[in-house]
């Protein structure tokens, strides 16, 4: 019987842009015949981003109130566990995750055994690649995140990531609010889970809003710094 993965898509004020992302995502071919569901969590959106996700036959959860970037995630990934699935891939709603890269990391996954895998804009410097400012923050984040785990990861920011069965349990329990991309890869190295990276290409943004609004300034450079500091001496 084939495997179920589930395709967690946070969204807010995405209207514009699922139109554009949604038909093609549903006609992904995933490896090894896997069957893709793809969930889109709506983080109390003011536009019609639930409406349109519902007519492009996305199953859409409505958020009561506006849990950010991180809560609207675990959402996703709670619903991924409870509902047996084998992967959940995290994919923004924008359009900056072309559907047609969802194979790398599946069958980088199948073939590494990686708990998490990450697309990465910088393996291979492929597609859009970023304003300077975010470049600087997101090269600072990797030597942070080298410092506090001794991993190497290049697109520490990246929200195109897979979780397997194993990462889903966890995250479904310890998943960060405010900072999730940069800060979990402390809480799954703290739990001995693997994390790898994979090349993908990116595309700018189609529409929506994004999450991160001061990526250039050194004050949400040092929050995300302490953010990632408490989750490696936080327990477990």
């Amino acid at each position: 019987m084939p495997g179920k993965i589930l395709i967690v898509i946070p969204c807010y004020n995405e209207e514009a842009s699922l139109p554009l992302l949604l038909p093609g995502l549903l006609a992904t071919t995933l490896p090894q015949g896997y069957q893709l569901e793809a969930l889109i969590v709506n983080d109390c959106s003011k536009d019609n981003t639930s409406a349109v996700a519902k007519k492009h036959k996305a199953t859409v959860i409505d958020l009561p109130v506006n849990l950010g970037i991180g809560g609207a995630v675990q959402t996703g990934i709670l619903y991924a566990r409870d509902n047996g699935f084998d992967m959940a891939i995290q994919l923004d709603g924008d359009g900056q995750h072309p559907p047609k890269e969802l194979p790398k990391l599946i069958n980088h996954h199948l073939e590494t055994g990686a708990n998490v895998v990450i697309g990465s804009r910088f393996l291979e410097k492929e597609g859009f690649q970023s304003s300077f400012a975010r470049r600087m923050g997101i090269k600072y984040f990797h030597w942070v995140n080298l410092l506090l785990t001794g991993q190497q990861i290049y697109d520490s920011t990246s929200g195109f990531r897979l979780f397997d069965r194993k990462a889903i349990e966890l995250a479904s329990i310890y998943y960060p609010d405010e900072y999730p991309e940069p800060e979990s890869l402390v809480v799954f190295s703290k739990a001995g889970l693997k994390v790898a990276e994979v090349a993908v290409v990116m595309a700018a943004r189609q529409g929506g809003q994004s999450s991160i609004r001061s990526f250039g300034s050194l004050y949400y450079c040092f929050k995300v710094s302490l953010a990632m500091f408490f989750s490696f001496i936080r327990k477990l």
